[in-house]
């Protein structure tokens, strides 16, 4: 099949070349959504078919497809798409060649709206990062925040509008950006550009489409945001007992044995004060982070810690493991054993059964007299009955604490 793909703007009366002019003058199957419809239904023929783009996708595609029946007469006619923008900007034009890889696709693009946003504010965008919640969950722009990208285009939608990610950037810490928001970008009656605080961007309603841009003061990026290695007296702590915290060495020296530049998907099963989540998600932002606690206190700590030190995005999983539905979840490729209660093994068992090949779990025992149960001698048993490679332990004794040693198995 072929494509021809045009890109416009949000402009009720807009201006196509000579080129553009002549294939739609040649057109009989035009597509778009119904906001394209509106804008570009006074240039098509007479005779024009429309087939509105709306989701399911899949459904679209077979109607595409109909165009190109043997039996049709005009099946060698191009099939001629309105889009928004660069129709390769996170565009149809992508879901085409995703849909149907041997499709012939012609293009005539526009700016995108972020582009257009940049030329309204006379901003430099060679250097913006570039996120797109349309449609899409937050883990790209989290991302974003914790890596503190100084100059951020977003594209929203109408879940993720300029007023939820003000609220969600407040919440997290990230105050130190001004928000760039255009509305109906390149429809010069109801174009609006405003710059604005996080605080003002929160109280605010935008017409919809829109889009942003965050340009962060590069001052105070760093400002308040730990290293490498969070202190353990930052954190809220379970009941003030500091003794309920991974120490912060032997947390970097666990992150360290999950090889977590490596892998994509953490499970931390008994997060307590999720001290291990949230430095994970520190040092390493790419990572979709699981965790799980049984202790319903525990809840509002890992949250109060998430807010703290500004890490969203981690997926809290409240209630016992053993019987917690896991088999919708990311495949974890690394899983840190916090808290057992005893059941290690059992634990141990059902990460199995989810575990991607390869994947790592690491477990700490601490050596105490005052513990019956060797927490290492659990875990070799376990190991050796679910056929697991162990790893060489690292002992490790911290200041007057009980020696801890930091085990680790693979698949």
């Amino acid at each position: 099949m072929r494509f021809i793909v045009i890109g416009i703007t949000d402009a009720p009366h807009p201006y196509f070349s000579p080129d553009v002019m002549e294939a739609i003058g040649k057109g009989r199957v035009f597509s778009g959504g119904r906001r394209h419809h509106e804008i570009v239904a006074g240039v098509l023929p007479a005779e024009a078919e429309w087939v509105d783009i709306t989701v399911p996708l899949d459904n679209v595609f077979e109607k595409y497809k109909t165009y190109a029946s043997p039996d049709d007469p005009q099946s060698s006619s191009a099939i001629i798409v309105f889009a928004s923008g660069d129709p390769l900007f996170f565009g149809f034009a992508n879901t085409i060649r995703r849909k149907m890889p041997d499709a012939e696709i012609v293009l005539f693009p526009s700016f995108n709206s972020l582009q257009t946003l940049a030329h309204r504010l006379v901003l430099p965008y060679h250097d913006m990062h570039i996120v797109s919640l349309t449609g899409r969950p937050w883990p790209a722009f989290d991302r974003a925040l914790i890596e503190q990208t100084p100059k951020i285009g977003v594209l929203t939608d109408r879940e993720h509008t300029p007023a939820a990610i003000a609220e969600r950037m407040m919440d997290y810490g990230y105050t130190n950006y001004i928000m760039h928001v255009g509305e109906h970008l390149g429809n010069l009656e109801r174009e609006r550009i405003s710059t604005l605080t996080l605080a003002e961007a929160s109280q605010m309603s935008f017409d919809y489409p829109n889009c942003l841009i965050l340009c962060a003061d590069t001052s105070a990026l760093h400002a308040h945001r730990p290293c490498f290695g969070i202190p353990d007296h930052a954190f809220a702590l379970l009941d003030g007992r500091e003794k309920m915290i991974t120490k912060m060495p032997i947390r970097l020296l666990s992150l360290q044995a999950l090889d977590l530049s490596c892998r994509q998907v953490l499970w931390d099963i008994g997060f307590c004060t999720g001290s291990i989540s949230i430095e994970a998600r520190l040092q390493f932002p790419h990572l979709q982070i699981h965790s799980f606690e049984i202790r319903p206190e525990c809840e509002a700590i890992i949250n109060e810690n998430a807010r703290r030190f500004g890490t969203p995005g981690i997926s809290v999983h409240m209630g016992d493991f053993l019987v917690t539905d896991i088999h919708d979840l990311p495949q974890p490729d690394a899983v840190f054993i916090g808290g057992h209660g005893g059941h290690l093994k059992e634990i141990m068992r059902k990460v199995l059964t989810v575990l991607a090949p390869g994947g790592i779990i690491v477990f700490n025992s601490v050596t105490s007299p005052k513990v019956h149960t060797d927490s290492h001698q659990l875990w070799n048993d376990a190991c050796r009955e679910l056929g697991l490679q162990q790893e060489i332990p690292l002992r490790i004794t911290l200041n007057d604490f009980n020696p801890i040693e930091i085990l680790k198995c693979k698949k």
